[in-house]
């Protein structure tokens, strides 16, 4: 079975590159137009020179906007986390949908009734004949 890892991390990087390649916006490319990327990820991807070609020098990786990393971002921003019964806006969205679904039920009631009602009428008109 490890005689086939190499295989199967070669194979892992080289879908990942080609995935990564085809979902990546056409102004992000760097170097050559995208077409040529993806059949350099292909032609070259056994030998791994094509994925790696790609990753490294294919695809321009951006700054976090306002050029601070994440680490940064996250140690100076605090997230303040609600938890769903105590957000004002999602108990409200399920006070409007319990109400669409009382209205509804309501509906369905009220038709049962009319089509019980015809059908006594039915019952004893048969009944009378």
């Amino acid at each position: 079975m490890l005689r086939y890892l190499p295989f199967l991390l070669v194979l892992a990087l080289w879908i990942y590159a080609f995935i990564d390649c085809l979902n990546t916006p056409e102004e992000e490319v760097r170097g050559l137009p995208k077409v040529v990327w993806v059949i350099i990820i292909l032609l070259f991807g056994e030998v791994l020179i094509g994925p790696i070609a790609w990753l490294v020098a294919g695809k321009q990786r951006g700054v976090p906007a306002g050029g601070s990393t994440p680490s940064e971002w996250h140690r100076g921003h605090r997230a303040t986390y609600v938890a769903p019964d105590d957000n004002p806006e999602f108990l409200q969205s399920l006070k409007k949908e319990n109400q669409k679904d009382e209205a509804l039920l309501k509906d369905w009631e009220a038709d049962l009734r009319r089509r019980e009602e015809e059908l006594r009428r039915k019952e004893q008109g048969e009944d009378k004949d």
